[in-house]
């Protein structure tokens, strides 16, 4: 008899409203599990608790990491969701537990909810062996009351990175015993320790081995993780020290159905596709109408609600309560993830709408179908996500629904790039020197730091530390140690999250309340005035946003429509840390010093996403010092499409006697608004006034000829605001060009890199001011950078190649959201243009731009 899952599938395969959107689908065949021998000397009560679970054998990768494990060896797990890694350290931390009345073990998740699971899993092996005060977590929701019991006799702690940091490390006087028995510390998911949060989690513990060593332990380290393309040298970096790889997953898994979807296309000349929301809604509901257990990923916060919404909407058609359908993101609080946990686990929960906080392994019970509204940014998140469905030996479904970007589109044209290709690196830069800093001061107020102690890697700390003792008088130099002589708490002003400290509460206007919070770097996306906020599918209107104390004040509302924000972004080279001038294209990379301001928004209706209206924004100023990859275009390129006619950067000194008179009839005529947006001026700036047929068409030459009089004419002018007109400005052909350029090295860079579109912010200039030309920026979105930067710079050429490639094979005529950009961003012809200028822009190939016509 076919599963409720299978029978399913061969609906949806003859369903004509989807099965022509599919553009892959492969069945990963079952597999049964392989084993391994019991590591020898394994104490007789933990083979007794083994065998009472049922556990006759070990999968081959528990048999190998255990037996490592029990020599001593630091070992890196690195097998598929739900293959039993908990095993791996469960097994030798108890073993020790039972040998040595003195023996600790550390466990650390990179969440509170995780360590409550791993908890629950504990106690059900080490029944009847340990006495369950043995085991306790201790986070910040432990009660003041139970954290001294937990310091005395608590033998295995289970903890995040963040209690570690801020309650535990600081005061490690109080865990003196606990630190001198320390034998085992278990980092769990450890692929989820990347970039910033994992440069600050490297940091982070070997403040840890640092306090270990202080009270006589040598701990061995045992990392878990999903897959990625360089375990081993991740768990290096972040333990300090060589470890052993176990990475042959012997575990069973059931028949997998992986199904790349794309939405129907509403303008095939322009590219255009229904919208992925409304697609993804359309194809978890046919799931979730036949009572499947469905997850659903979504990219951010926006989304995540805009789709709760839909499901509910749906779900309510047919008799079904909103409550069986839940959003999960950050932001919400933890009474109200929790509740949803078990909703799920308990089945009063049918379905869920999660960002990337579900991707872990949290325990939300037996899911049959994952759905991804979009592809998550790395291989290596997709299966995570994917492994959220399934995670027995059933049948289950994973459904990929492509967005209009040039990464999902190029990855749902290339099936087997997608199937085929290794999971991405995961980056850090532990030596940050804006995390090092911190981490320094940390360090200092636990401990002295000793004269040749070094808590970087690679290279001396001496030039911070002295920096701390001169410039803050934070640190004092005595008898060959840095002393911390300041009565700051260096810990609770360091997150390990984010490179910047602050968050933003979001707090009910009524009643006070706080409903959430968000980072400051995205606060003026987010939570601007008349923002729409958005918090498990409820409404809230933003009406005051105090930047000072960092509080948003919000009112429920009904509101017919979502906001979005606008950002303008201006970068400063301060040092070049690497450079090439060969070929076309110059690139290099280096320290820059970004500056954004949030300029306007946009009410966008619910279902049509119809902009409704562009209002202005007033927000301080933010700046980011971190590091950026660049490339430039060389002059031989700028005169080879000057000479096509499509490219010109030379200002125009003079729009004739009559331009001001013109300039203002025509903002009187438009009643000082925008013709676009409708945006009205403001008092510190009078709007733009747009030549429709441009100027320099005219060929006004003055004192030579009057062409100023049909240039200026009102019926060729029309008002816009800075942001439209920059627009505007940007679809004139190599603007657009460049732009193009930007947006496909962006879309495509994350398919070499295991990071999100976000996490790289890019901007394009015909006249940059640090090369004098034609410039594609892109920079790590982050304080100092985290590498990606120098991976794109060395990445520069096979970047390119993929650019070119997609462009080309793109099935649109002018340009689309899924290569270079819509034509009525980017101009028309800028595909053609975009295409063109790639084929002369590797640095390798030094070959001159055809002068060809190029359309549009």
């Amino acid at each position: 008899m076919a599963s409720p899952v299978a029978e399913a599938l061969q609906e949806l395969r003859l369903n004509p409203r989807f099965a022509g959107q599919i553009t892959a689908w492969q069945c990963l065949p079952a597999r049964p599990g392989r084993f391994g021998p019991m590591p020898d000397g394994l104490d007789s009560r933990l083979l007794d608790a083994l065998h009472r679970q049922g556990i006759q054998n070990l999968y081959t990768h528990q048999s190998q990491a255990i037996a490592a494990a029990l020599r001593g060896e630091d070992v890196a797990v690195v097998t598929g969701a739900a293959s039993g890694k908990t095993l791996c350290y469960n097994v030798p931390v108890l073993h020790a537990l039972l040998r040595d009345p003195q023996a600790r073990a550390l466990y650390l998740f990179p969440t509170k909810a995780l360590a409550q699971d791993q908890l629950a899993a504990w106690q059900g092996l080490s029944l009847g062996l340990l006495p369950p005060a043995a085991a306790a977590t201790y986070d910040g929701d432990t009660p003041a009351s139970a954290r001294t019991r937990i310091r005395e006799s608590a033998r295995l702690l289970i903890t995040n990175p963040d209690m570690l940091h801020v309650g535990i490390l600081p005061h490690h006087t109080r865990w003196a015993a606990f630190f001198g028995g320390l034998k085992y510390v278990v980092v769990d998911e450890m692929h989820a320790y990347r970039g910033v949060f994992g440069s600050h989690v490297a940091n982070l513990l070997r403040r840890l081995r640092r306090i270990c060593r202080f009270y006589g332990a040598q701990p061995t380290f045992i990392c878990c993780s999903a897959t990625i393309a360089n375990p081993q040298e991740l768990a290096t970096l972040l333990v300090g020290r060589p470890v052993a790889l176990v990475d042959e997953d012997g575990s069973p898994r059931g028949e997998r159905h992986v199904i790349l979807y794309n939405p129907p296309m509403v303008d095939r000349a322009q590219g255009v596709r229904r919208s992925i929301l409304l697609e993804t809604a359309a194809v978890a509901d046919f799931f979730l109408g036949r009572k499947l257990p469905t997850i659903v990923f979504s990219q951010g916060r926006l989304s995540t609600e805009l789709l709760l919404t839909y499901l509910r909407q749906a779900g309510e058609k047919r008799g079904q309560p909103p409550g069986t359908i839940r959003g999960y993101r950050g932001g919400y609080l933890p009474r109200e993830r929790r509740a949803i946990e078990r909703g799920l686990r308990e089945g009063s929960v049918l379905g869920v709408v999660s960002t990337n906080a579900l991707e872990l392994g949290i325990d939300i019970g037996e899911l049959s179908v994952c759905v991804l509204a979009g592809y998550p940014g790395s291989i290596a998140s997709t299966w995570q996500q994917a492994g959220r469905a399934g995670r027995r030996q059933d049948v289950s479904a994973v459904v990929l629904v492509g967005g209009p970007s040039a990464l999902d589109q190029y990855l749902l044209s290339h099936p087997a790039f997608f199937f085929g290709r290794t999971p991405e690196e995961a980056r850090l830069a532990p030596d940050n020197p804006f995390l090092l800093r911190s981490h320094l001061q940390c360090a200092a107020f636990e401990l002295p730091i000793a004269e040749d102690e070094s808590l970087s890697e690679h290279g001396d700390t001496t030039a911070l530390l002295r920096e701390l003792a001169d410039g803050e008088g934070v640190l004092r130099y005595a008898r060959k140690r840095w002393y911390w002589m300041s009565n700051r708490y260096p810990a609770h002003e360091v997150s390990l999250r984010t490179a910047t400290q602050d968050n933003f509460a979001i707090v009910q206007k009524t009643n006070g309340e706080v409903i959430g919070q968000v980072d400051a770097a995205s606060a003026p996306m987010l939570i601007h005035p008349g923002a729409v906020y958005l918090h498990e599918g409820q409404p809230y209107l933003v009406e005051e946003l105090d930047w000072e104390k960092r509080i948003a004040r919000v009112r429920a509302a009904k509101a017919e429509y979502f906001t979005t924000a606008s950002l303008s972004i201006k970068i400063e080279v301060l040092r070049v840390l690497e450079s090439s001038a060969e070929g076309a294209a110059a690139r290099a990379h280096g320290e820059v010093r970004v500056r954004t301001k949030a300029t306007q928004f946009q009410q966008m209706a619910w279902h049509t996403h119809e902009r409704l209206a562009t209002l202005p924004l007033d927000l301080p100023e933010q700046t980011l010092l971190t590091t950026a990859y660049w490339m430039s275009l060389s002059e031989r390129v700028v005169t080879a499409m000057r000479d096509l006619g499509d490219w010109t950067i030379a200002p125009i000194l003079s729009y004739g006697p009559n331009w001001a008179t013109q300039r203002r009839r025509a903002r009187e005529r438009d009643g000082y608004r925008c013709r676009h947006c409708g945006l009205p001026e403001g008092q510190d700036r009078e709007h733009d006034v747009h030549h429709i047929r441009p100027f320099r068409t005219f060929d006004y030459r003055p004192g030579q000829n009057k062409n100023y009089l049909a240039a200026n004419d009102l019926s060729n002018l029309i008002t816009l605001c800075p942001e439209c007109h920059r627009r505007l400005e940007t679809a004139r052909a190599m603007q657009g060009t460049l732009d193009g350029l930007a947006n496909l090295l962006q879309a495509l860079a994350p398919l070499y890199l295991m990071c999100e579109r976000r996490d790289l912010g890019v901007t394009a200039d015909l006249d940059f001011p640090f090369t004098h030309a034609p410039t594609v920026v892109m920079y790590d979105a982050v304080p100092g950078g985290v590498g990606f930067s120098t991976a794109l710079y060395r990445l520069h050429d096979e970047l390119l190649h993929a650019c070119r490639e997609w462009v080309s094979q793109c099935p649109c005529e002018e340009g689309c959201p899924a290569c270079v950009g819509a034509p009525v961003e980017m101009g028309m012809g800028a595909k053609a243009r975009v295409r063109q200028l790639l084929e002369g822009c590797s640095s390798t190939s030094g070959q001159e731009i055809p002068c060809t016509a190029s359309g549009g």
